[in-house]
């Protein structure tokens, strides 16, 4: 398995848009046998009540096929990490009620969220990916990012 880590703090945004960080945001990208997984996370006040200890949090993923098969997303599975050592694992079919099939070059993007009980958290996970053409299943990286309120930053 190749697997190639990017990881890019206070970075220039994303070309078309897609993203629209908070000025503290972090975004990671991983490679693993062609499939490439970038994240990109931003705090999200208006839904946050940190009085009641509950901070939300958004994240964007952009998978890329740059592998030479046509590959399907099959499951997912998360690790969710507290600062307070809680941790929560999510397990399931596909993502957001689909399981993409990604052709040599194509690109699906997603926006899902948590809520942690604290300000500051990770996630890392899995995607259980199938190769169309011959049925072999393996397993693309998350790879692990920072669950951060702007404020813990200053």
């Amino acid at each position: 398995m190749r697997t190639i880590f990017v990881i890019t703090v206070n970075s220039h945004v994303p070309e078309q848009g897609q993203f629209s960080p908070n000025p503290s945001f972090c975004m990671v990208s991983k490679i693993t046998d062609g499939v490439k997984v970038t994240v990109l996370t931003e705090y999200q006040p208006d839904y946050s009540n940190p009085g009641q200890d509950h901070y939300v949090f958004t994240y964007k993923i952009l998978i890329e096929n740059h592998s030479e098969h046509t590959v399907k997303l099959l499951r997912r599975h998360w690790l969710i990490y507290d600062a307070n050592g809680t941790v929560r694992e999510v397990e399931g079919e596909g993502i957001v009620g689909l399981q993409p099939t990604l052709e040599p070059g194509d690109v699906h993007d997603y926006v899902s969220g948590c809520n942690l009980k604290t300000d500051v958290g990770k996630m890392a996970g899995t995607y259980l990916m199938e190769r169309v053409l011959d049925g072999r299943q393996f397993r693309v990286v998350i790879p692990a990012f920072s669950l951060i309120a702007p404020y813990r930053l200053n």
